[in-house]
């Protein structure tokens, strides 16, 4: 890929999308497009499909989305499956009608049912009922992923398809309410521990298993999958089944994380967890077999990962921005 390239970067304000801009200026990229909600709204259809009229574009990386841990979800599900499915839509659409080639959607991994097989294979998909917290959001994520496919098929496009698994880092969210659960411990600790608090509850049984990927190993996958020669990406994939899983292959228990993040902040109480919330998923790891016969691990581990991002909650200005 030239370095000269034109590559529209979608929900650039966002922790995956920052992080995917970061990766291409330090592989040298200068031509990188980003609009704020304020210039481009992704939701309108006019909109998107204007600018990319009178945008020339060569690779688009679709980052943006609307994203929330199990509360957001389970409050605003109607808002999670519309905007996700209008954004996608608007996007895919009006690159196919303006000749772009190349396109790198990301999904999640929600998108397998709640009880698969552990860990997650890429076959996974449509095999069963998923999680009902997040169902709406799952729904529209593999609904991209269709879209991807449907526009290769039919039109000769290259556009491919991530499933991240749990992501945390540098941008991500520490909303009280709306926030991933790493940033949601991260920033309960860290107010227990600037109040003298003797005890932090956590929400579930502490027995559910996840596995967390730093936002920066995200970005540099995107990156390697999107140039993968294509004959090396389909050597792996399926017309229509064509979603590559990123994630460490490695996971812990919600109570392991709330211990390591006590110790990354350095509160020293008592950590109690309330099984009367929801657990979600019992466990969630993803087979990340494919993208390591392709060429990429993940290097970040994770309690390196959660010190860089409480470190970046901690810096100027000040954290209240940071939350919400």
């Amino acid at each position: 890929m030239s370095n000269n390239q034109s590559i529209y970067v979608a929900g650039h304000r966002g922790m995956v999308g920052s992080a995917i801009v970061r990766r291409l200026q330090k592989a040298g990229h200068t031509n990188i497009v980003t609009r704020t909600h304020s210039e481009l709204d992704l939701l309108d259809q006019a909109s998107v499909q204007a600018f990319f009229r009178k945008t020339p574009i060569d690779q688009v990386y679709l980052a943006a989305a609307k994203v929330g841990g199990i509360m957001a979800n389970n409050i605003y599900p109607a808002e999670f499956i519309y905007q996700n499915l209008i954004m996608e839509a608007n996007i895919i659409h009006s690159a196919y009608q303006a000749g772009v080639q190349k396109l790198l959607f990301l999904g999640s991994s929600c998108i397998y049912p709640r009880h698969a097989d552990q860990p997650m294979k890429e076959t996974s998909l449509l095999t069963g009922t998923l999680e009902p917290t997040n169902e709406p959001y799952a729904i529209a994520k593999i609904a991209g992923i269709k879209l991807c496919e449907s526009y290769n098929r039919q039109y000769g496009c290259d556009y491919r398809s991530v499933m991240p698994t749990n992501l945390y880092g540098p941008g991500d969210n520490f909303h009280p309410e709306n926030s991933h659960v790493i940033p949601a411990l991260l920033l309960r600790f860290h107010e227990a521990k600037k109040n003298g608090d003797k005890k932090v509850i956590v929400w579930g049984t502490g027995r559910p298993k996840r596995e967390f990927l730093y936002v920066d190993d995200l970005a540099d996958a995107c990156v390697f999958v999107m140039n993968l020669p294509q004959k090396d990406y389909q050597r792996e994939t399926d017309p229509m089944l064509s979603h590559i899983n990123v994630g460490t292959g490695i996971d812990m228990s919600i109570k392991e994380l709330a211990e390591m993040i006590a110790r990354v902040v350095g509160f020293k109480g008592h950590i109690e967890f309330d099984p009367t919330k929801p657990d979600g998923t019992p466990r969630k790891l993803l087979d990340v077999s494919k993208l390591t016969r392709m060429g990429w691990q993940a290097d970040m581990p994770l309690e390196e990962g959660l010190t860089n991002t409480y470190a970046w909650f901690l810096t100027p200005p000040s954290s209240d921005r940071r939350i919400g």
